[in-house]
């Protein structure tokens, strides 16, 4: 529920892959800077080809009313993404699948039964991941990650947005598949060819070859594309998008909110209190569901404490720094941002499903909804509550952060505009709204 500048649309003739149109939440000119290869962005004849062409890009996952969670109503290609997404013979040692960490009962979130909440445990033991593990809900309309221009107080800038995970190093969601396959903290295995062996060995092997050829295995990279192809087309399926929750039934008419809840709401909107929706977008006037995905899928640094529980926390020397350390992004930084600006900041969530994908933030810091809408509210003026005290005595603000990037911190906008001993922008009871709205977004089911 971090606040930021007023988010960017696409401009006539800009078309990116994979984004809805009803993404655009705050209507500003703007266009698109694609940093990364093979994220390029056709552009288009006029104003309505980009509206048409999004709506073809995302209509896998939207245009088929969302049915019961069963495979009868999932593709061919989407029954063998799933049956590859739950295989547990994919990982090394095997017992690890990608529904591990994804569990449909948590939204598709998850820590593989990890005895530590904040972080997944690998197929190794005494192994961690060292951030907390996304919900995969509505990740499909995030676009491919690039820098965009946005309007700022007049000003064109750049601002980091889309990609997959935390960092945004994913490109798209089929870029996303193998990293969690291949990651040493988490499935393990040690290298494509391995992970295509497991396949062309498993039960799902012929159904692989039945959907994208017989020469499917003939070629690693190709194989795994095709793993991934398969996998994607089942995480763009209805289920990761139903659009089922009381919010959404609210928005249709046929349900209410009751007077916290709908206190919450205007709270969440209202740009000097709440103000969530700076970030956690939706498009105010509109009640189209697909209108509210509750995320810009932008990148920002609100300082949140350190978590001790992870196991990578024990060297004081160590610290997550996000963005800036996505891999190679320093080699294609476009022109105008600096590397170290980027230090700090982590890609925004969707709150959709949020009761039920805790713990919160990129490190599992807080384990309570309510405490990380406290945290954004009290932050500033009273920092003692959420950092820990120097040996002197003064409080260690930002303390998951090296001096050098404190001042990348968030601290210019509503509800950050605070000081010490100063009243926050929200009190108890509207913070218990807000928690109270925020749960009228889980879908039916969770």
């Amino acid at each position: 529920m971090t606040d930021r500048k007023p988010q960017a649309s696409y401009a006539p003739g800009v078309t990116p892959p994979g984004l809805p149109r009803k993404l655009h939440c705050r209507f500003l000119l703007a266009a698109v800077v694609i940093i990364a290869a093979g994220s390029a962005w056709a552009s288009g004849p006029g104003d309505s080809e980009p509206e048409k062409s999004s709506k073809q890009a995302v209509s896998r996952v939207i245009a088929v009313a969302p049915g019961p969670a069963d495979d009868a109503h999932l593709t061919p290609e989407q029954r063998l993404g799933k049956q590859l997404f739950e295989d547990t013979s994919l990982s090394e040692p095997r017992g690890e699948a990608c529904a591990s960490c994804h569990q449909p009962k948590h939204a598709f979130q998850g820590n593989a039964g990890s005895r530590i909440a904040a972080v997944s445990a690998g197929t190794r033991a005494e192994t961690f991941g060292i951030r907390n593990t996304p919900t995969l809900m509505y990740m499909a309309y995030s676009p491919p990650f690039g820098f965009y221009k946005d309007t700022d107080e007049g000003k064109v800038v750049l601002e980091a947005k889309g990609g997959q995970f935390w960092d945004g190093r994913a490109t798209t969601l089929v870029d996303q598949v193998s990293g969690p396959m291949l990651n040493p903290l988490e499935m393990n295995n040690p290298s494509v060819k391995a992970i295509v062996a497991k396949v062309k060995a498993s039960s799902e092997a012929d159904q692989l070859k039945k959907i994208y050829g017989d020469g499917v295995f003939e070629d690693d990279a190709r194989a795994m594309a095709k793993i991934a192809t398969a996998i994607v087309a089942f995480e763009t399926s209805p289920r990761f998008a139903p659009f089922s929750s009381r919010f959404d039934d609210y928005l249709r008419g046929k349900d209410e909110l009751n007077g916290l809840e709908e206190l919450g709401f205007e709270l969440f909107k209202d740009k000097d209190k709440g103000n969530c929706i700076a970030c956690h977008a939706g498009k105010a006037a509109s009640d189209d569901p697909t209108d509210w995905v509750f995320t810009d899928f932008t990148y920002d640094n609100i300082g949140v404490p350190r978590n001790s529980a992870i196991p990578a926390n024990a060297d004081p020397s160590y610290s997550d720094l996000g963005l800036c350390r996505q891999p190679g992004l320093a080699t294609r930084l476009p022109k105008g941002v600096e590397l170290y600006s980027l230090c700090g900041q982590f890609k925004v969530p969707t709150l959709r499903n949020i009761a039920v994908t805790g713990p919160y933030f990129h490190n599992g810091a807080f384990e309570s909804l309510s405490d990380a809408v406290k945290f954004y509210a009290s932050r500033d003026t009273n920092p003692e509550n959420w950092y820990p005290k120097k040996s002197g005595g003064a409080v260690d603000k930002f303390n998951d952060l090296p001096a050098a990037y404190k001042d990348n911190v968030n601290h210019d906008e509503v509800p950050y505009d605070r000081m010490p001993g100063e009243r926050p922008r929200l009190n108890d009871k509207e913070i218990d709204a807000i928690v109270a709205f925020l749960r009228t977004l889980t879908d039916k089911g969770f």
